[in-house]
């Protein structure tokens, strides 16, 4: 199909008009037509809900130092994406592709024996992790649910983000 079949389609079937003011002209003397604009909806990941007060599957992150960070969970919500939600510091490098090992937790054994195996590509990147435990997960690859409420997840004290390290 060439270019100009192209060019007398769009001119028979114009896209519906967009509430963008028109341009009509530039620097130069001559008038440029407005541009057609399509719209789509915008998509979001990482987007977490946070549940009613007294609502919802309780979690306590423990930071380095020490501090105790309860927070309310929905069924479904991945302990990266939970900790962005209420500010707390996980950093998610790859942001939950699985791509990095900065959302390392340590959860406690009664909880990491409730959860399925890890998979061998997570498990190829927490070889990469620092302080590796035997109780050692990604955060973005543990998900939420019953059998996790009043869970416990400590943050290790340092992380080994393999993009920032080699430019040091």
């Amino acid at each position: 199909m060439s270019l100009r079949h192209n060019s007398n389609i769009l001119r028979q079937n114009p896209p519906p008009p967009t509430q963008l003011p028109r341009r009509s002209a530039l620097a130069s003397s001559r008038l440029v037509p407005a541009a057609q604009f399509r719209t789509a909806a915008v998509l979001q990941h990482n987007v977490i809900t946070k549940p009613k007060p007294g609502e919802g599957l309780k979690v306590t992150y423990v930071t380095p130092e020490g501090e105790r960070i309860t927070v309310l969970a929905n069924d479904g919500d991945n302990l990266l994406d939970l900790a962005h939600a209420y500010d707390i510091d996980l950093e998610g490098a790859c942001e939950g592709s699985l791509a990095c090992s900065t959302c390392h937790v340590v959860l406690e054994d009664e909880f990491y024996d409730k959860l399925e195996e890890p998979s061998d590509e997570e498990n190829d990147m927490l070889d990469l992790a620092f302080a590796l435990t035997e109780t050692s997960r990604l955060g973005c690859q543990v998900c939420m649910s019953t059998k996790l409420d009043g869970m416990t997840v400590k943050l290790p004290s340092a992380t080994r983000n393999l993009a920032v390290d080699k430019k040091r």
